[in-house]
């Protein structure tokens, strides 16, 4: 129906005839000719229909905003005066010989060039609206190009793109399952998958030694900004490999790839321990575009009569820990006061802070208070975060993973809201993970999954399992985790051993995992993977705020699609074939 896209028209177009399909973006009528801007996927044309076309003229004068036309009309250059280099197709027009109106319009719930002045709801429900604005034509176009480039850059390494079911068993993996109902085998469910990792481990068993796949994944677990219910991932595993071999290849990827979608040519990607990057950041995906670091002042804090302070530092689990703003000095009391409610959100009970003013008049050119209770410890401190003039020196004094949690978050605000970037993208890579983490109870859970291959014996891993570390590495690039891998697991004895130490029984990991377990008896490789954050990456490529911006039709924060009205109600003959009777409420006389 149509011979070009709107945004392809240009000059080398003059004096041609053209065919144009697509909505009307602005319709203006100047002293009886009309100009209409049209849109399609492409871009934006704009379109001259004179009076003396009548039929044409008349189309276009019943046109409204979002009716669908086609357009035949020659090319021409605007009038000088009217041109507009900053528009793709600014330099020429189409003058309209006959204008069809394929569709009419409601009124669309918000303008495309105003949705910033509605919420975010009203375009999720109306997301088909949303979708038309070029901003969002924009983001998905990229994320088309992102998994072309992916997808060739992995077949060109000789890696099989292999499709694993999406009805499987429920198996731990860390987040809860969404289950699936068996009509055909009552009181049985499936389960829809956390992610591929036991079919990918059942392929390498198989001997298809380079697999991926951009992968539908399912966790029913709480959302924020970089997390929704149903996800992408780039999926990746191979056999007979070390940790160097998937991280060179899958670093030549995202070196690869944000080539030949941005232009971007990554620099180095440095390596850092997860001790390291818990211990300078706070996080185990630090931002290295801020220039802030964690300092450990937990030795100088013992002794002082602030058991704010000395109570943590002499704790077994608990950490002092300073963050130095350069500059900070000139932040404000509410602006303190706003950072120390930000920390309380991961725990913090409070954000105690020294402002230094003038350090060589001492204790009396520094501003807080605190600083009666450290007067013998106040030079070294000073000294070892090096401070100066105009400083702002930040505390948070708890257990490890409180002050971690706290001060790793301030970090990221202050470089956020100071706009303390370095550079515009940052790359590394976390290694060294523990194998295990412990709750507050004592009890060990893998930091990763059950799966990943520690870096010790089964022996040694059964003699000091708190102090293992994993064969496991994440990507991170600017503060976010792009993807984690690590080496597998595929022997028995060593499965075994990680079951026992988490507390999983034998008929348990049977139960669970007996299908994986039955194959590491056939001679299953050495193997490991990774698996990248699609959604993720998209959103930093396209400089979105949120993974829903890069989603076509992404859920709420509460796990629901307002445009479906998913997640909803089934019928009692749905529910009979499935075998499941829903319990009611009962009303009492408070809730009535």
């Amino acid at each position: 129906m149509r011979s070009h896209y709107c945004g392809q028209l240009n000059e080398t177009l003059v004096d041609q005839t053209v065919t144009l399909c697509g909505w009307v973006h602005r319709r203006r009528d100047h002293g009886g000719v009309i100009f209409l801007d049209l849109r399609d996927r492409d871009g934006v044309a704009q379109v001259v229909v004179d009076p003396d076309t009548a039929e044409a003229f008349a189309n276009a004068d019943r046109a409204r905003s979002e009716y669908v036309l086609r357009i035949e009309g020659r090319v021409r250059l605007r009038p000088e005066g009217t041109q507009n280099p900053n528009m793709p197709t600014g330099m020429i027009e189409v003058l309209a010989k006959q204008v069809e109106v394929l569709n009419t319009a409601a009124t669309p719930p918000f303008q495309l060039d105003e949705h910033g002045k509605v919420g975010e709801e009203v375009r999720l429900k109306h997301r088909y609206i949303d979708l038309r604005r070029p901003e969002m034509l924009d983001k998905l176009r990229l994320r088309s190009r992102i998994s072309h480039s992916v997808r060739a850059f992995l077949e060109g390494e000789g890696f099989l793109d292999i499709e694993t079911p999406v009805l499987t068993r429920a198996t731990p993996e860390g987040a809860r399952d969404y289950l699936v109902p068996s009509r055909t085998h009552a009181g049985s469910f499936f389960a829809l998958p956390q992610s591929p990792q036991l079919f990918k481990q059942l392929l390498m068993v198989a001997g298809f030694d380079r697999y991926y796949q951009i992968a539908k994944c399912f966790r029913d677990e709480d959302l924020r900004a970089d997390r929704q219910p149903e996800f992408t991932q780039i999926d990746i595993e191979a056999s007979f490999v070390e940790e160097a071999d998937i991280m060179g290849v899958t670093e030549s990827m995202i070196r690869s790839l944000l080539k030949d979608v941005l232009g971007v040519e990554l620099g180095n990607f440095p390596r850092m321990t997860w001790h390291e990057a818990m211990q300078r950041f706070g996080s185990d995906k630090p931002d290295l575009r801020i220039p802030l670091e964690l300092v450990d002042v937990d030795d100088l804090m013992k002794d002082v009569d602030f058991k704010v302070f000395s109570g943590p530092a002499n704790a077994d689990d608990g950490r002092v820990a300073a963050l130095k703003v350069t500059g900070g000095a000139s932040l404000s009391r509410k602006e303190i006061d706003e950072y120390t409610k930000f920390v309380g959100i991961y725990g913090a009970r409070g954000l105690a802070w020294i402002k230094v003013n003038e350090r060589a008049k001492g204790i009396e050119g520094l501003q807080s208070p605190i600083v009666k209770f450290m007067e013998d410890v106040i030079e070294t401190l000073l000294d070892r975060v090096d401070a100066k003039d105009g400083d702002i020196i930040f505390f948070g004094a708890d257990k490890a993973r409180i002050v971690n949690e706290a001060l790793g978050a301030l970090r990221v605000r202050i470089g956020e809201d100071l706009d303390l970037y370095t550079s515009e993208w940052s790359p590394l890579w976390v290694v060294d993970f523990p194998m295990f983490e412990a709750d507050d109870n004592g009890r060990l859970s893998p930091l990763h999954h059950p799966f990943t291959s520690p870096s010790c014996s089964p022996e040694e891993l059964k003699a000091n399992p708190a102090e293992a570390l994993s064969r496991a590495y994440d990507m991170v690039l600017n503060g976010t985790e792009l993807g984690g891998g690590s080496i597998r697991i595929h022997d028995q004895a060593m499965q075994k051993v990680v079951f026992e130490i988490l507390g999983i029984a034998e008929d348990e990991a049977r139960e669970k995992f007996g299908f994986l377990l039955d194959a590491l008896q056939y001679g299953a490789p050495p193997h490991g993977g990774l698996a990248f954050g699609l959604d993720r990456l998209v959103m930093l490529m396209t400089g979105a705020r949120t993974i829903r911006e890069v989603i076509a039709f992404p859920k709420t924060q509460s796990a629901a699609c307002l445009m479906t009205d998913a997640p909803g109600e089934v019928s009692a003959d749905q529910l009979k074939d499935l075998n499941i009777r829903l319990r009611q409420k009962v009303k009492t006389e408070d809730s009535e």
